[in-house]
């Protein structure tokens, strides 16, 4: 079992990265081999519209051939047997790096003649960790379940099966007072005492489900 891994976040060591760890541990002590790629330290751009994944010549499936750090990766997802995502949520969307991403990997897959039917060989699940600093008692009213549920269902239908997890209200600053915020430290403090350690154990038990390589429930 072989899953490649993002963290889609600036930062290596933040909500985002320590939900990634969680996971990764979850899916490699039950047997997976786990490749990281911190898609921050990467040079690659999103989509450049060029079409080349769409001539009929070509044979498929067919990898993005723009040359960055980015194309040696999509070639190794080939291979692969889940794919695990981790980004933080910025003006209602994944980072600007996780939809490059995106963008890269799905493009060549999606089928013009038919979306019904992806050029993705096979079919493995995908996993979506979600950190954010909405509370959950705003995320349907802001309209994230449905931007994200798009994310989930474009990644289903090249892929397999997707499921999503979520942090929410995460820890932004380790000094409140030095930044402009809606809430105190005590408060945020408290809410992650309170939550985070559940957030990662659902991470966990997301990797050990793409370890056991069952397709997740629709």
């Amino acid at each position: 079992m072989k899953i490649l891994a993002f963290n889609g976040s600036p930062r290596l060591k933040g909500n985002t990265a320590t939900m990634l760890d969680s996971a990764i541990s979850g899916a490699r002590e039950n047997g997976a081999e786990v490749e990281l790629f911190n898609l921050y330290k990467m040079q690659f751009s999103g989509c450049i519209s060029c079409f080349t994944c769409k001539l009929l010549s070509k044979e498929r499936p067919i990898v993005c051939v723009i040359k960055d750090d980015l194309q040696p990766v999509l070639e190794k997802i080939r291979e692969a047997d889940a794919i695990l995502i981790g980004t933080p949520v910025y003006f209602g969307s994944e980072s600007a790096a996780t939809r490059a991403l995106i963008e890269r990997l799905c493009f060549p897959y999606l089928n013009y003649a038919d979306y019904a039917k992806s050029h993705f060989p096979r079919r493995i699940n995908v996993g979506l960790i979600y950190t954010m600093n909405v509370p959950i008692e705003l995320f349907e009213k802001v309209g994230y379940n449905v931007n994200f549920g798009r994310t989930r269902d474009t990644l289903g239908r090249e892929f397999g099966s997707c499921k999503m997890i979520f942090a929410n209200n995460t820890t932004q600053y380790d000094d409140y007072s030095l930044y402009e915020a809606n809430s105190t430290r005590e408060i945020k403090k408290a809410y992650r005492d309170a939550h985070f350690s559940d957030d990662c154990q659902n991470a966990r038990q997301l990797g050990e489900q793409l370890a056991s390589g069952k397709l997740f429930n629709s």
